[in-house]
């Protein structure tokens, strides 16, 4: 349902008001930025002639799609957006509001603008949950600007938001927040005098490993920072433990654990032991690594280690990576999951991987060659007179495909690179490749 009654929004911004509902709300909530100068990460959004400066500085209403991961500051920017622009706020969430709550949150925002002119931020959060009916009430608010719309989503809002709303809004994209950024969030929120106000002292390898656990979320760094010092006003690694339920991983992404585990990962999925590899994923996830060089190590693997024995492994493994950007953490920790447990268990084959590196090395000792005649570019002019495509045959042309004619160069062509293992799918690949090379090297017919 709507919140934010005229009472509410009204006093929402008025500072003894504020003071007052702050002193008794959660450490992220009173620590939300009250400026866009305040705000951490999303500089991209932020610069001089940024879209969202201009809305600040600005009068006339806009309508803005917030599309990032959690703990991005989504609310944070529509609540800075209100605040600063002296607006009245009103927030829904896509997730109980129906068609009656957004109705009602308009008809309270017009009859606000035509009796007094202030306008309205009207905040949907969650908007992918709302369907269709429930978008399409927004339409009329959006288009006639009785209000500032402004949706978040954590979802691609191409596919969950219909499109007449978002051709009529602004899509700001949010990016993760670095570890600097959280860290720096939680520093301030030790020393701030709406926060901790230096009351508790927080230990440098306590700092690290909160920051670490937050995973670019700066609201889940801040209720783990609350709930340790609610323990102890000496706030250690051993306290954090405590007040999260989360053992602390012995893990330095710079040093030995960082580069022992990444191999052992690889190692176990290499040795198709689907328990350990899942296990060493959780470690990493754990102590807080990027889960994108996760899914980059996965991708690579894929094709190194598993390649056309099982060509399936690179599309689940780039889709696991696409997922992980799409939704981030920790809910694409099931996708990362599932690559690591299709790789381990894929049959193996470093055929590809040995291929271009034969490849690669006979180009660097100088064995090149001239591209044979006929299969050179023929379509710009004179190319015809240099004997250039002359005597090419198109395969297509052939009832099996196949044409028997030179495709390398002299110096390479009786070299060979890709050699199948009988592992899985790539015995077909090795049984087809088997007739077809020498074919095309006129040795006997495919």
């Amino acid at each position: 349902m709507a919140k934010g009654v005229p009472e509410q929004s009204d006093s929402l911004f008025d500072t003894a008001a504020e003071e007052a509902e702050q002193a008794q709300a959660p450490l992220a909530v009173r620590m939300r930025p009250r400026n866009l100068d305040e705000i951490v990460g999303q500089g991209h959004l932020l610069g001089p002639g940024t879209p969202l400066r201009k809305l600040v500085e600005g009068e006339a209403p806009m309508s803005l799609f917030l599309w990032g991961p959690p703990g991005t500051g989504k609310t944070t920017i529509a609540y800075v957006v209100a605040r600063q622009t002296s607006r009245r706020f009103t927030e829904i969430s896509a997730v109980s509001a129906g068609v009656k709550d957004v109705r009602a949150a308009i008809d309270q925002a017009r009859r606000e603008l035509g009796m007094t002119g202030r306008q309205t931020v009207l905040f949907v959060d969650e908007v992918h949950r709302f369907n269709k009916a429930q978008q399409d009430a927004l339409l009329p608010a959006v288009e006639n600007r009785w209000v500032t719309f402004i949706g978040a989503t954590t979802e691609n809002p191409f596919f969950s938001v219909i499109s007449p709303l978002l051709s009529r809004s602004l899509l700001l994209t949010l990016h993760s927040l670095t570890e600097d950024d959280v860290r720096a969030v939680v520093e301030r929120a030790v020393a701030d005098e709406r926060g901790l106000a230096g009351r508790a002292r927080l230990a440098p390898d306590a700092l690290d490993h909160l920051v670490r656990l937050a995973g670019g979320d700066a609201r889940r760094s801040l209720t783990y920072l609350e709930a340790a010092s609610l323990l102890s006003a000496d706030i250690t690694v051993e306290v954090l433990e405590k007040a999260v339920d989360k053992a602390a991983v012995r893990y330095d992404r710079q040093g030995d654990q960082h580069y022992d585990v990444i191999s052992a990962f690889i190692k176990s999925m290499r040795g198709s032991d689907a328990d350990a590899a899942v296990h060493y994923l959780a470690r990493m996830i754990e102590a807080g690594e990027d889960p994108r060089f996760i899914a980059r190590r996965i991708v690579i693997f894929a094709s190194e280690d598993v390649g056309m024995a099982d060509p399936t492994c690179l599309q689940v493994a780039v889709a696991a990576a696409q997922a992980v950007e799409f939704i981030g953490l920790p809910e694409g920790q099931i996708n990362l999951t599932q690559a690591v447990i299709h790789c381990a268990l894929a049959p193996k084959s470093n055929a590809v991987v040995k291929a271009i590196g034969a490849a690669v090395s006979d180009v660097r000792r100088g064995l090149i060659g001239q591209v044979p005649n006929h299969l050179r570019d023929a379509h710009y002019p004179g190319a015809r007179k240099l004997g250039h495509g002359e005597g090419y045959q198109y395969p297509h042309d052939s009832p099996n495909g196949l044409v028997r004619q030179q495709y390398a160069p002299d110096e390479i062509q009786s070299r060979t690179y890709y050699e199948p293992t009988t592992h899985g799918a790539e015995s077909h690949f090795g049984e087809r490749w088997s007739k077809i090379r020498p074919y095309l090297r006129g040795e006997k017919r495919a």
